[in-house]
């Protein structure tokens, strides 16, 4: 028997440092160094434990490891029948999703701590932020040469401009993000969606009639290009005028209008969103930004996240297309195996459900830390919230940025951050974090 264990022994060993060669080796000729044997033993805790929540909390999903602890794969039973076709080539939507756990990691922390409004200061900070940035966040900004004509640029953009952020991060505790799936109607999630802090939905998805499902409080909505040309009637949904309303995309002058005109009352802003490639450009997952951009912690209620859900189904109307549930539904159990959200659906209605295999604070953090140097991330393993700052900006003397009034976590982030505000930065810019810095 001990010589099994020998040997057990032994092949772990072998395969932990064959599998650190691999990854220093990949690091290295990158031009990065550092990664050690607790940077491994990190990853390699998070991805056990995260294919063991996976089997636990995923109702039939099954995670496996792929080349590196950074890469699983999420497979679906083999009886699943996918329904969702590609609409350029009509392919079936597949089974198994390959999903790389220290970009999420890595990514998701910088959402953490970061402002996800658009402002003035930010614009202003970038390299040519003006030419080479603002005009595309209007709407036929090609028009524009460039914003050639600064002062019709910020014309434009006046509107949904703040100087500086109107939220921070940690600003609140408990949050809901609510989707607009069908089974919000298998439900009777109302009252306890309306327990949250803050209650975040999406489009022009109504809450009148609907209430007994999907509550009737709404601190925030995001707005995809389609709804906010309807601005004026999405407006309407809110009878105090104090939902926030975002735009994911630009703004236009049917919206400008709208402001001016109708008058919308309502704080309207554009988002400054981080780039995560295919798995999460949808409204949902942007949704899920701005939360996790302000609040401690997050709830979903209303994505397609049972099986049997294959098909994107509204609670609301007809069915639509351009979603891709299985992706979905595996990508936002992802999200929960990392400690990032906690999914409600007609099979996880207990709200007290308690989610297996969780990683802890200190696994999550010594992952994080790994996933930073491989991807070469600024200020990787150091200490100073300052050091993931590709740029340093000093703010102008007078501008200061948050209320008071600030509960006490968010507080505590900013003496953490040392009064900074961090945006992040679009790979084109580098991929890291703008530091507005107190002067």
């Amino acid at each position: 028997m001990r010589t099994l264990h020998l040997g057990l022994v032994i092949a772990l060993a072998s395969g932990l440092a064959a599998i650190l060669i691999y990854i220093t080796g990949v690091s290295n000729s990158n031009g990065v160094s550092g990664v050690s044997e607790e940077d491994l033993s990190a990853l390699m805790a998070l991805q056990t434990g995260f294919k063991k929540c996976v089997k636990a909390n995923g109702l039939g999903l099954q995670a496996v490891g792929g080349k590196d602890y950074c890469q699983v794969t999420l497979q679906y039973p083999s009886d699943t029948v996918p329904k969702w076709r590609d609409p350029k080539n009509g392919e079936l939507e597949g089974l198994s999703f390959d999903l790389n756990l220290c970009d999420a990691l890595a990514t998701w922390e910088q959402v953490r701590n970061s402002s996800t409004i658009l402002t003035k200061e930010y614009i202003d900070a970038l390299p040519y932020g003006w030419e080479e940035y603002a005009w595309r966040r209007i709407n036929k900004g090609t028009l524009l040469n460039r914003c050639e004509n600064k002062t019709l640029c910020m014309e434009k953009l006046s509107l949904v401009l703040p100087d500086t952020p109107p939220f921070v991060p940690r600003q609140y505790s408990r949050c809901a993000v609510i989707g607009n799936s069908g089974d919000l109607l298998k439900t009777n999630f109302g009252e306890e969606i309306d327990g949250y802090d803050a209650v975040f939905r999406e489009n022009g998805a109504p809450i009148q009639n609907y209430t007994k499902y999907v509550g009737k409080k709404s601190t925030f909505r995001l707005l995809n290009r389609g709804s906010a040309k309807a601005l004026d009637k999405v407006a309407e949904l809110d009878e105090t005028k104090k939902e926030v309303l975002i735009i994911k995309t630009t703004i236009h002058d049917i919206m400008s209008k709208m402001i001016r005109e109708v008058p919308i009352r309502n704080p309207v802003y554009l988002l400054l969103g981080t780039s995560f490639g295919s798995s999460a450009k949808g409204t949902g997952p942007k949704t899920l930004e701005l939360a996790l951009s302000i609040c401690d912690t997050v709830d979903i209620y209303g994505f397609t996240v049972d099986p049997g859900y294959k098909e994107w189904t509204r609670y609301f109307s007809e069915s639509r297309q351009g979603h891709t549930p299985l992706h979905g539904r595996a990508y936002f159990q992802m999200m929960e195996c990392l400690g990032l959200i906690k999914i409600h659906s007609p099979m996880r209605a207990d709200f007290n459900r308690i989610v297996e295999w969780l990683p802890n604070k200190s696994i999550l953090y010594a992952a994080r830390v790994a996933s930073e140097k491989l991807l070469r991330r600024a200020g990787a393993g150091m200490a100073d919230p300052w050091s993931a700052c590709s740029m340093i900006k000093k703010r102008d003397k007078g501008k200061i940025p948050y209320k008071s009034g600030l509960r006490e976590a968010a507080v505590n982030h900013q003496k953490y951050v040392k009064g900074a505000t961090m945006y992040p930065l679009e790979r084109n810019f580098g991929n890291g974090m703008l530091c507005m810095v107190p002067d």
